[in-house]
């Protein structure tokens, strides 16, 4: 046993011989190495916990063990990394420049061999200055702002004091709160080598105790800093934001004179949502207000830009220029108005509030809703129930006519004005070219907006969006001829029929097509003659003359009507007439969705007839362009729909050609949305059939030059492929406002009303579906943008983020945190943007590069420091004569004094911002 002990203990445990310690190795230099570093990294653990005297005190100790070559070691080392500049104090290299700085200048030049001189005269001018502080100045030489009272003043210091002594207590509370709940040994460290138990049950359960007690405490004095935020009437401390009260916002117009209504401006609000809206905002007439608002502001942003526009005038009329459908109106982010969310305290008092700025029905006021919400019983509801609440005349078009906000050209529910609510805001013909290629013009103003927006960064929205939609107006140069467009269709078609047929003569053959479709629209025109719109007054007047008529011919015969027989007559007359107009209603909408069910299957066709067909041609004939697998992948859902909406277009078709006003369309559009799996196997191919397109379009000549000669033709109706492809998305909202309106003139005793419903709901589901897969794309894009562009940032993809505003900052610091705050003094840093999210406040900071022989600027961003909203305090700071539009941004570990350039933006920011976190801790 012995043997064998002494056999281990020589060829392996010599190795381990240790020196004074028993765990020290002497002889293994390895270990000895390993337990020398895992000692070293224990000592900087503690080392980094330590308070700074304490770290001092180890310092000395350990400085006074050092031998005289272990001290000249660290001081060679700093002597490396830190030069220290030997400066003689007397000479005046050192005190001219910060004479010079403060503008003393010595009153003659010294000699060469004349030492001290700018010293001494630095030290004369210091000993003499007269220094005074803020209000002993302010006493001496007086002030630029309105003089306060006594009592006012001291109310002020008061309120100030006050302010932050709660606002310190908390903050103190919560670092004493954060310090109970630290661990130990690991708080404060960012990383940590320190072996960790497996098993301590009694430990985290505590610290999830207290984490909880500390998440709730955190998450009440973030709710504490919003309420102590002044609110719009004194934001920037000097009331510089007049609110009207509830109890007397009402009367505010009081002692306008009748003559005043022909002054009354009239007063449009224009979402930046809307698409291509710089030229929205060009075709304003001449003397309209109008104001540009961001999509992302709060409903009492909106509520100070109208007041601030109208500047204490009532509009005669607003118009509301936002998107929206036949129920609702997209007004805010968050805030789709209609019938569910209307009465709503904080909807309720923004809509009293507006009513308030426009004139009362008897005036002849109306607000004017460009979104078509008379095309549905829901929408008819919501003008209905805003109307009453605000005693102001609400109407909206009826969103019968089909396209991309072609509704606007529609007829208007109770215009009674002689002409079209649009015609007295915009010019009609600038905004009929906006409206018959919206989506062309948004796809060329993204680029142009990147161009021209950092040149405009100064102006206001509106002012900017002008000149951009001027800009787009005068290079196109074809607004006449858009806005003939039927004369270009016709042009189109007449070209496509010349280019079929081996005419000899052409332009002969081109003069009979179109006077053949000329002579042939004007028959339909004679015979589809449908009145556009009841006007009760004209109803009116047919049945007082009618019932003259029949009085006079009772006063002839001597017939014994009483005057109450008369008065049913006319009641029943009326009855009749709105019947027969909601018939003729019905059925014209009836006949638009037809045809323009027939326009979008045309549509389907032109990719079949034009792609499909010369591709599966080629590859019959063993002369590919494409391989069976890709045609498959590129064209296989989209004739699916084809075929689906082909017979969808067969019913219609069939049961409009024995249509009357008892027959039903709903049962055929229920049988269709039973359908609608096709498209949802063409909505989740499509990414991959863009990428498939560019992929080949890429690698394959031969179907890069098919793509050459097809694409934008007369054949494709000057579209390509992928544009073609758009239409399967964009065809629900027509379906959708068609089918309310149908459903609008369906009496509700009628038997397809059910059907109606049940086809509506389908179709509305499905569109929220596919507004859903537009927004989480859109969404990612955005983020991948901001993730780009910003140096350093983290990863900003997650699930259901989104970016709400994005502010341009100045970062200030303050000398002296010591004082009142309308006596500190702030210094500019840099310049920082804030990117809020739903969920996040990325701060960064933000520089510009200039290029020679170049007027514009690059902006560069680097990222700084992200703080989560439920973790995020706000501070006001009052202006003051030395700072204005600043505010305090409070985070776990950092805080950031703020101030914005205009007054308008700060309280635009910081409602948001207060918006924001009140969603997120809602959460």
């Amino acid at each position: 046993m012995s043997a064998g002990d002494s056999f281990w203990r020589t060829p392996e445990m010599e190795s381990f011989h240790t020196r004074f310690s028993a765990w020290t190795p002497f002889n293994n230099k390895s270990l000895n190495r390993q337990l020398f570093q895992e000692r070293v990294t224990l000592i900087s653990h503690w080392f980094d916990l330590w308070t700074n005297k304490q770290r001092q005190e180890f310092l000395f100790e350990i400085f006074l063990r050092c031998t005289k070559s272990q001290l000249r070691f660290v001081q060679d080392w700093f002597s490396e990394r830190k030069q220290v500049a030997k400066v003689d104090f007397s000479t005046d290299c050192l005190w001219m420049p910060k004479c010079i700085k403060f503008g003393w200048f010595l009153p003659y030049t010294p000699t060469d061999n004349e030492y001290g001189a700018w010293k001494r005269h630095y030290i004369a001018c210091v000993s003499h200055l007269d220094w005074l502080t803020p209000r002993e100045a302010a006493a001496t030489y007086g002030t630029l702002n309105e003089s306060k009272t006594e009592d006012e003043e001291l109310l002020e210091r008061h309120r100030e004091k006050c302010l932050r002594k709660r606002i310190w207590e908390k903050i103190a509370l919560r670092r004493k709160e954060l310090f109970k709940v630290r661990p130990p040994w690991v708080s404060g460290m960012g990383r940590s080598s320190m072996p960790k138990p497996k098993c301590q049950p009694r430990l985290s359960q505590t610290l999830r105790e207290r984490a909880g007690s500390h998440e709730a405490l955190e998450k009440q004095l973030v709710l504490t800093s919003l309420e102590t935020l002044p609110k719009q009437s004194n934001i920037s401390g000097s009331h510089s934001y007049p609110l009207l009260s509830k109890k007397n916002w009402h009367g505010v117009y009081k002692n306008d004179d009748s003559s005043s209504c022909a002054l009354r401006p009239h007063f449009i609000l224009i979402s930046s949502r809307i698409p291509a809206y710089e030229m929205v905002v060009e075709s304003v007439k001449a003397g309209v207000v109008s104001v540009v608002y961001e999509h992302s502001v709060t409903l009492e942003s909106l509520l100070y830009l109208i007041e601030k526009a109208l500047d204490g005038q009532k509009a005669q009329s607003m118009g509301i220029f936002s998107d929206g459908d036949s129920r609702e109106i997209n007004l805010l982010q968050g805030y789709k108005i209609g019938v569910k969310n209307l009465l709503k305290p904080e909807v309720r008092d923004f809509w009293e509030k507006l009513g308030s700025y426009v004139a009362t029905e008897k005036e002849g006021g109306h607000v004017d809703f460009f979104a078509p919400l008379g095309a549905s019983e829901a929408g008819t509801e919501v003008l209905s129930q805003l109307s009453q609440l605000t005693g102001t005349f609400f109407t909206a078009p009826t969103g019968i006519a089909t396209g991309s906000y072609q509704h606007i050209f529609s007829d208007w529910l109770g215009a009674q004005w002689g002409k079209a609510p649009s015609s007295i805001y915009f010019s009609e013909s600038k905004l009929q070219t906006w409206s018959s290629f919206t989506d062309f013009l948004e796809d060329t103003l993204k680029g142009v907006r990147k161009q021209l927006c950092p040149l405009f960064k100064e102006l206001q929205k509106s002012i900017s969006g002008r000149m951009i939609g001027q800009f787009m107006f005068d290079t196109m140069g074809m607004s006449n001829f858009l806005n003939n467009q039927e004369i270009a269709q016709a042009l189109a078609d007449g070209l496509m029929e010349l280019s079929k047929e081996d005419s000899d003569k052409p332009l002969e053959f081109l003069s009979y097509f179109l006077l053949k479709k000329c002579g042939k629209k004007i028959k339909d025109f004679e015979g589809n003659v449908i009145p556009t719109k009841c006007d009760p007054k004209t109803a009116f007047g047919l049945l007082m003359k009618e019932r003259n008529g029949v009085e006079d011919n009772s006063w002839d015969t001597k017939s014994r009507l009483s005057k109450n027989d008369l008065n049913f007559e006319a009641l029943i007359n009326l009855e009749r007439m709105l019947q027969k107009d909601s018939a003729e209603k019905r059925t014209r909408v009836v006949r638009e969705l037809l045809q323009s069910e027939r326009k979008y299957v045309q549509m389907l066709e032109i990719v079949r007839d034009v792609y499909v067909t010369p591709l599966k041609a080629a590859l019959s004939s063993n002369r590919a362009i494409l391989s069976a697998a890709n045609i498959q992948i590129l064209f296989s859902d989209i004739l699916q729909i084809l075929s689906l909406n082909r017979q969808f277009l067969d019913n219609l078709r069939d049961r409009l050609q024995e249509w009357g006003p008892a027959h039903c369309v709903g049962e055929i559009v229920t049988k269709f949305g039973s359908q609608l799996n096709t498209y949802t196997n063409f909505f989740n191919n499509y990414p991959v059939i863009l990428k498939t397109i560019e992929k080949c379009r890429e690698m394959i000549p031969a179907f890069r030059t098919f793509l050459k000669r097809h694409d934008k033709t007369i054949a494709t109706k000057m579209l390509s492929l992928p544009e073609l492809l758009l239409y399967p998305s964009r065809r629900f909202e027509e379906y959708l406002n068609l089918l309310y309106a149908v459903r609008l003139h369906t009496p509700a005793e009628h038997v397809d009303r059910g059907d109606l419903t049940t086809a509506i709901d389908q179709i509305k589901k499905y569109k929220d579906y596919i507004d859903q897969m537009k927004q989480n794309i859109n969404m990612k894009d955005h983020l991948s943008d901001i993730q780009r562009i910003v140096w350093g940032c983290p990863t900003l993809s997650e699930v259901n983020r989104y970016l709400i505003r994005v502010q341009d900052v100045a970062q200030l610091h303050c000398c002296d945190e010591e004082i009142s705050f309308s006596l500190r003094l702030y210094e500019h840093i840099r310049d920082l943007s804030l990117f809020l999210f739903n969920d996040a406040l990325l701060i960064s900071s933000r520089g510009t590069s200039h290029t020679p022989f170049e007027r514009t600027s690059k902006t560069t961003y680097q990222f700084i420091a992200s703080v989560a909203l439920h973790r995020l305090l706000i501070e006001n700071i009052p202006d003051s004569k030395y700072v204005k539009n600043a505010f305090i941004l409070q985070g776990p570990k950092y805080k950031w004094i703020c101030a914005t350039e205009a007054e308008d933006d700060k309280f635009l920011w910081l409602s948001v911002l207060q918006n924001a976190i009140k969603s997120r801790m809602e959460k």
